[in-house]
């Protein structure tokens, strides 16, 4: 079937009759609510919808999602908003927009905890951690926990408890012919695959049913060292991520102090037992650190702890890789790029991923990058745009700067506008796969504002 193109022109009178089907409201350009519900936290995206449904529930998705069909309209789906690229708005095509879909529902006897799409990670930590209960998510509690889980999910629970897409228990879609279907492990088996890091591909989730573990305060902070160790440090810790214990998941960063020099940290987040943490802890407290921060923590405070480190307002460029080694070659290229960082406030992180995510099999799921590993992201935030060329710049030069010392693949969560070739890379040897279920739930493709997997033919 060919690939639909949006129409030219939308007849006004068409979405008065679409408005009228919907308990939530539809705004157009014009409309006072228009541009505020258009914006995502990246500045760089400005892009104009033909209409926005603010949906009040499942049957708004399906009614939108069928006038989208029937009217060759891309559908862009809008959950927190917090995707770098800006896929949740699309020029010309129809935005719906779930944040009032946010309830959560927790059984703690059952363990499990039922989501609506337009649940921040806020959200749903605050409604399970009631019961001394959580799921893996990500590492900002602004962000919506659709896309974060729709793409993989990793976080500082993902040692223990694998990632947010392997704690997927069901999930309602409307896909692209309008129905809500439910997708687990005995039925739409091959749609439930796919959602558990395929990104939004295959339809519109309206809610997600999580496992959820016992996690009460964790231990968490972060350790900092001396600007003269750094490369000393760089040069130890991926052999010491790697074999560390599942209950131990970090973060680290490479910035500049007040001289200018290159400093890294170690942020970190210990659930399990905390009277075993000091033996885990002890290789990275024996390097001498400046700053040692780790102290028993709320699960939820560590949740939110780095939000102000993502503000809304500010222009943002990513790009990333995986790595699982640093040679010496590597560490001067991180040194040389942390040292030559433009803006103050963009950062150089390394998120872990070990432990039960990686020892789950790369078919399993559609997340294919199952193997002990960091991620490499490189973000480069700013505020003045006249700042755009040079922010933008440093970024792309670090990151080809790094390809030779890349494992492969990308996370798609951090991956912008950069090609099939890349896109391909975020989804691995599951491309193929993913494209033949594509076919069965979207073989027009209306689900495209997304890192997008094309239908096969």
């Amino acid at each position: 079937m060919a690939i639909q193109t949006p129409s030219p022109s939308l007849d006004p009178a068409r979405l008065d009759d679409l408005s009228a089907t919907l308990r939530g409201p539809l705004f157009r350009p014009g409309d006072h609510a228009y541009d505020d519900a258009r914006k995502v936290f990246n500045a760089m995206i400005d892009r104009r919808p033909a209409a926005i449904v603010r949906a009040a529930g499942a049957e708004d998705v399906q009614r939108t999602v069928t006038f989208a069909r029937a009217n060759n309209l891309p559908v862009s789906v809008k959950g927190g908003g917090h995707n770098v690229a800006g896929s949740a708005v699309s020029d010309g095509g129809l935005m719906l927009d779930c944040s009032s879909m946010s309830l959560v529902q927790v059984d703690g006897e059952r363990r499990v905890a039922v989501a609506g799409a337009g649940a921040l990670l806020a959200d749903l930590d605050y409604a399970t951690q009631q019961f001394g209960l959580a799921t893996p998510l990500g590492v900002v509690s602004v962000t919506g926990i659709a896309g974060l889980t729709l793409g993989g999910g990793i976080g500082w629970l993902n040692g223990k408890h694998g990632l947010a897409c392997d704690n997927v228990l069901s999930a309602e879609i409307v896909t692209a012919d309008g129905n809500l279907v439910t997708a687990n492990p005995e039925g739409h088996t091959d749609l439930y695959w796919a959602i558990r890091g395929g990104g939004g591909n295959f339809g519109a989730v309206t809610s997600f049913t999580y496992r959820l573990h016992p996690v009460g305060p964790v231990l968490a902070g972060g350790f900092s060292f001396p600007a003269e160790r750094t490369r000393e440090i760089l040069q130890f810790y991926p052999g010491f991520a790697a074999g560390c214990p599942d209950e131990l998941s970090m973060s680290a960063s490479l910035g500049r102090d007040e001289s200018g020099r290159p400093v890294f940290g170690v942020g970190i987040c210990w659930s399990g037992k905390h009277t075993e943490a000091d033996i885990a802890l002890r290789p990275l407290r024996d390097l001498g650190p400046t700053a040692d921060s780790v102290a028993a923590t709320a699960y939820s405070a560590l949740q939110s702890a780095h939000d102000d480190g993502f503000p809304s307002g500010r222009n943002h460029y990513w790009k990333s890789c995986f790595v699982t080694d640093l040679t010496d070659a590597a560490i001067d290229t991180l040194l040389q790029f942390a040292i030559e960082m433009p803006s103050p406030v963009s950062a150089i992180g390394m998120q872990q991923l070990h432990g039960l995510a990686a020892r789950v099999d790369p078919s399993a799921t559609a997340f294919p990058h199952r193997r002990s590993q960091s991620e490499l992201l490189i973000l480069a935030q700013w505020a003045d745009t006249a700042e755009t060329e040079r922010n933008v710049g440093w970024a792309r030069a670090f990151f080809e700067a790094m390809r030779p010392f890349a494992a492969g693949g990308v996370y798609v969560n951090d991956l912008g506008e950069e090609g099939e070739g890349r896109v391909r890379d975020a989804y691995g040897a599951n491309y193929d796969r993913l494209a033949a279920v594509k076919a069965t739930y979207d073989p027009t493709n209306l689900f495209r504002s997304n890192q997008n997997i094309r239908p096969s033919v």
